[in-house]
C-alpha cells in the first residue's frame, strides 16, 4: 500500500506493496510493539489519523486524562559545545550569556511550588561554571525545601561519577536527547569532538545509577532520513527509557543551518504516536517547539499521546536569552500565567493538570 502523506524526507526504503492495511499496521504496532523496517517506515509516513487515536486511548487507559506539569528552570545559556543547531553554541556571538545563581533558582521553586509544581526540571546549556560541588548544594536544598517534589536534570554529557553524586544529591530524573542514533548522521550535527557513542554511554550510565531517565530527537534536523528516525525508535526499544522527548527541528538565525526547513508537524506528530504505541508507559512531552511550530502545536500533541506539559518558571527577563531556535513561544508570560494559559488549553480538549510529581508507571 504506497503512502499517501506529502512529507518531503528522503528514504531509500521500498514500500509500494504491502499486503496489509495501514490500520491493521497500526493495530499490529499496537499488539507487538515491534515493525519490520519497512512497515515502520510506511507507518511514519501515513496520514491516517487513526493511528492517533489508537496512541491517545493507549495514554489514557494508562495514565486517565491527566497531563503531568514540569517547572522549567533555564537557569544557564553559556554551553561549551559548538552543535551546529543550537543557539546556544558556543560560536554564537550574539548570544546574551547569563547564569542564575543558587538563590535565584530556589526562588523560582518558591514561586512554582504554590502553582501546583511538583517536579522541577534545571535545564541549561553544558556550562563548566556549575561543578558537581555547586549542582549538589542545589540539589540537596530544593530537594530540602520540597521533599515531595522530583529534581530533573537537563545538563548535558557529565562522566559517572558526576551523574552518581548528583543522583546521590537527590536528583531523580535526568534528561538527555541522544539527537540521533545514526553515527554518521551526528557528525553532521555536531564538532567532531563530540560523539554518538559517548552520548549513549551517558545514557546507559544514567539508567544504571538509578535515574528515571529520558532521551529524544528532533524531528526534522537537517541531513536526517527515515532509515534515521527507524534508527531511532530502535534505540529507544533498546534503551527503554521513562521520558522520550520528541519535536520538530527549527532553524536558528546565528546558527550554520539557519536556512534549513523546519521539521514537519505531521511526522512529529507520528512519531509521538508511534512511541505512545511502542512503550505504552512513557512520559513524552508535547513541547514548546510544537507550540512554536503550530498555534495548537501542544493539543495535537497530547492528542497524539503525549501526556507532560512543562511551562516555563525562568525569571521572565531571561527567558528571551535562552533561545534554541527562532520564534520561541512563551518567553514574555510570567509563570502564574503559563499556568492557567496551559490548564484552560488542557481543560479544552478534555484533561486535567495533575497535581503530582507524575512518575513514570513501568512494568507495564
Amino acid at each position: 500500500m504506497p503512502s499517501t502523506c506529502n512529507i518531503e524526507i528522503f528514504t531509500t526504503v521500498d514500500f509500494s506493496i504491502f499486503p496489509i492495511s495501514m490500520r491493521e499496521l497500526i493495530d499490529k504496532l499496537e499488539s507487538t510493539q515491534i515493525l519490520p523496517k519497512e512497515e515502520f517506515a510506511e507507518l511514519l509516513l501515513c496520514n491516517d489519523d487513526y493511528l492517533f487515536e489508537r496512541a491517545r486511548f493507549k495514554a489514557q487507559e494508562i495514565y486517565g486524562n491527566k497531563i503531568f506539569m514540569r517547572g522549567l528552570i533555564e537557569f544557564t545559556n553559556h554551553c561549551k559545545n559548538d552543535c551546529y543547531y543550537c543557539g546556544l553554541r558556543a560560536g554564537n556571538a550574539h548570544a546574551q550569556r547569563y547564569r542564575l545563581t543558587k538563590q535565584q533558582i530556589l526562588e523560582c521553586c518558591k514561586q512554582g511550588y504554590p502553582l501546583g509544581f511538583r517536579t522541577f526540571v534545571l535545564q541549561g546549556g553544558e556550562d563548566p561554571h556549575y561543578t558537581d560541588d555547586i549542582l549538589v548544594e542545589i540539589v540537596r536544598e530544593i530537594k530540602a525545601e520540597y521533599p515531595d517534589c522530583a529534581i530533573t536534570l537537563s545538563i548535558g554529557e557529565r562522566d559517572y561519577k558526576s551523574y552518581e553524586r548528583l543522583f546521590n544529591a537527590g536528583t531523580d530524573r535526568y534528561l538527555l536527547r541522544h539527537e540521533t542514533a545514526n553515527d554518521e548522521h551526528y557528525g553532521t550535527l555536531h564538532p567532531s569532538k563530540m560523539s554518538s557513542a559517548n552520548r549513549k554511554k551517558c545514557l546507559h550510565d544514567l539508567k544504571k545509577i538509578g535515574y528515571q531517565v529520558g532521551c529524544g530527537f528532533m524531528v526534522g534536523s537537517p541531513n536526517q532520513t527515515i532509515e534515521h528516525i527507524i534508527d531511532d525508535l530502535m534505540f529507544i526499544k533498546e534503551l527503554e527509557p521513562q521520558m522520550v522527548g520528541i519535536g520538530p527541528f527549527i532553524p536558528h538565525s546565528d546558527t550554520p543551518f539557519k536556512d534549513k526547513k523546519a521539521g514537519s508537524l505531521r511526522l512529529t506528530l507520528n512519531i509521538l504516536a508511534i512511541l505512545r504505541l511502542m512503550q505504552p508507559n512513557l512520559l513524552m512531552p508535547a513541547t514548546t517547539a510544537l507550540g512554536t511550530l503550530d498555534a495548537q502545536g501542544r493539543e495535537l500533541g497530547v492528542r497524539a499521546g503525549a501526556n507532560v506539559v512543562m511551562p516555563n518558571l525562568s525569571p521572565p527577563d531571561v527567558r528571551k536569552k535562552y533561545l534554541l531556535y527562532d520564534n520561541k513561544i512563551c518567553t514574555g508570560d510570567e509563570a502564574a500565567e503559563c499556568v492557567t494559559c496551559m490548564q484552560g488549553r488542557m481543560k479544552k480538549i478534555g484533561y486535567e493538570i495533575a497535581i503530582t510529581r507524575g512518575d513514570a508507571l513501568m512494568n507495564l
